[in-house]
């Protein structure tokens, strides 16, 4: 392994790259790394950055929380340094508003790409926007102290960062809506069993475990993951039928390159 290569360090966000993982890391542990459009824009810039032989991306937070959300500071009338406020926003056309959201939501859409698996070191509070960028990940390894929670609909607004999906293609239906309805904790045991984390560690063996699924990941052979992703992201939307033409599909690609037949 080489020593990690740091390829952004902005707006609360570094970016690190050692061979072929990449680690973005939120940087405000102080702020229990709550969320800004700023940071947004730079989870963005993290995702155009990654070098093209990155296969395995991990997410993680800094300090005791993996992030606490949105930084209240958004539903102030001053808002943030540069930015229009959340009660400025809210004053455009339906157009200008959508547009803004759409602009926010890139930020939590480039972590399920084909071509790399994405792992969430998730430790302490992930709620509502920090929730969603958990869930925004392929995989979740949580330590036992993990409090997720979404409370978007709590405050009078909805969970609007891409989190609702992959919500309700883990749990089902009725929890996540329970869960969005109430804003209550999940917690690690809860988490395992629904599905929303993969494993549960202990605190400090948190950053060992995802070193070694990281390790895991890459040791299978870069192509038949890219494929093997891809048919499974694509399966829930497909019938068993429409899924078994692109399962034999997928393999004939596979054999063929194995076979040196590709185009």
């Amino acid at each position: 392994m080489t020593s990690p290569d740091s390829v952004l360090d902005k707006d609360g966000v570094r970016l690190t790259v050692e061979d072929a993982v990449a680690t973005v890391t939120l940087i405000n542990p102080d702020k229990r790394n709550a969320q800004s459009p700023a940071l947004w824009r730079a989870l963005v810039h993290a995702g155009r950055s990654l070098p093209g032989n990155v296969r395995v991306v991990v997410l993680r937070g800094e300090g005791k929380s993996f992030s606490a959300g949105l930084d209240r500071q958004a539903f102030t009338p001053e808002g943030f340094d540069g930015e229009p406020s959340f009660i400025d926003l809210a004053r455009g056309s339906d157009a200008e508003l959508d547009a803004v959201i759409a602009e926010y939501q890139e930020a939590f859409t480039w972590w399920r790409r084909s071509d790399i698996v994405t792992i969430a070191a998730v430790q302490g509070h992930a709620i509502g926007a920090g929730f969603q960028l958990a869930l925004a990940c392929d995989l979740r390894v949580v330590a036992q102290d993990v409090q997720f929670a979404m409370r978007e609909t709590s405050l009078g607004l909805v969970p609007d960062l891409t989190g609702t999906h992959p919500l309700v293609s883990l749990v089902g239906y009725a929890r996540a809506l329970e869960i969005c309805a109430t804003g209550r904790f999940v917690h690690a045991e809860e988490a395992e069993r629904t599905g929303l984390a993969n494993l549960v560690v202990a605190p400090e063996e948190l950053d060992g475990a995802v070193q070694d699924l990281a390790a895991a990941l890459i040791a299978a052979p870069r192509d038949a993951m890219i494929e093997t992703k891809a048919l499974l992201q694509g399966a829930a939307g497909r019938s068993y039928e429409d899924q078994r033409v692109a399962e034999r599909a997928a393999q004939a690609r596979r054999l063929r390159d194995l076979a040196g037949l590709s185009d």
